[in-house]
């Protein structure tokens, strides 16, 4: 027998698997850096529903503007608040904010988008010019309209953001669900004899979550700047309700006898938007086909 033929070939390994989307999320940093601090931002809204250092609109005058101690972790304000207290019952009101306002917007823009894209025609043109109709009410002039008509408050924080962000999900949905009509399987789809809406159902709404997962991350992050600036001016969530915005605007009054007054709510509303916005770019990394090789 020769050599050759007692030679052993040794088998060729077998393709890696790629890997899955929660493998990639976790060696994706900005999406984990941002997982975390949403997280902890969720955390705190959540344990203040059962437990607070302090009630947060009970005053203590003799111990007002104190710096942190064990008795009173981040101080009191001007009135003798806790602000530990507040920031965490404060976490609250921009978390509902931006869920409420951010859901209103994508369940009405989602539908107006799709039907656009699904009619074309002068339904999408009226469509669309109502879309830059809206863009000309900012939520801030939409807040002072509303304030104006039934008063200040957080449902008016509320309406006013979820307004706003109704022509953005509409010109986001209407982008993504042409690029999908124009595709081979959605034309032979129609051929086969479906409907309309049941291709747009089927076909077209999952072909487009993605992006819209991502934006609504990102009008999340938006939403809770919009409702800190409309409690700073007084349009927002009105006391003895907690709020970030308007923690900032009654520390401004104290900004030179106790700066840390300004820096925790400062704070707590860049940590919550950078989460959001580092949460928003990892989920378009990891969704985005294109970009999953960069990562």
């Amino acid at each position: 027998m020769s050599p050759l033929s007692q030679t052993h070939i040794a088998p060729s390994d077998k393709p890696a698997r790629p890997a899955t989307l929660w493998q990639r999320a976790l060696r994706h940093r900005s999406f984990m850096l941002g997982a975390v601090l949403v997280a902890l931002v969720l955390g705190v809204a959540l344990l203040s529903l059962v437990w607070q250092p302090y009630p947060p609109a009970e005053l203590d005058i003799p111990n007002k503007l104190q710096g942190p101690s064990t008795q009173h972790w981040l101080g009191t304000d001007s009135l003798g608040r806790d602000i530990a207290s507040q920031l965490m019952v404060g976490a609250q009101s921009a978390l509902m904010v931006g869920l409420l306002a951010v859901g209103l917007g994508l369940v009405m823009g989602l539908a107006l988008g799709l039907l656009a894209a699904a009619r074309r025609g002068w339904v999408d043109e009226v469509l669309m010019r109502a879309v830059d109709f809206g863009f000309a009410f900012p939520a801030l002039l939409t807040a002072i309209l509303l304030a104006a008509a039934q008063g200040p408050g957080l449902a008016t924080s509320i309406i006013a953001i979820g307004l706003f962000n109704i022509p953005v999900f509409m010109r986001v949905t209407r982008a993504a669900a042409m690029n999908v009509w124009a595709r081979d399987y959605i034309l032979a789809a129609r051929l086969s004899g479906l409907s309309t809406w049941t291709i747009t159902r089927s076909h077209v709404l999952p072909n487009i979550a993605a992006p819209l997962i991502v934006q609504a991350t990102i009008q999340c992050a938006l939403a809770i700047l919009a409702e800190a600036a409309l409690a700073f001016l007084g349009l927002g969530t009105q006391a003895p309700q907690p709020s970030w915005g308007r923690m900032l605007a009654d520390a401004q009054l104290q900004l030179f006898n106790a700066p840390l007054l300004a820096l925790w709510p400062g704070l707590a509303i860049a940590i919550t938007v950078l989460g959001l916005n580092l949460l928003g770019d990892g989920l378009r990394d990891l969704l985005d086909p294109k970009l999953r090789h960069r990562h």
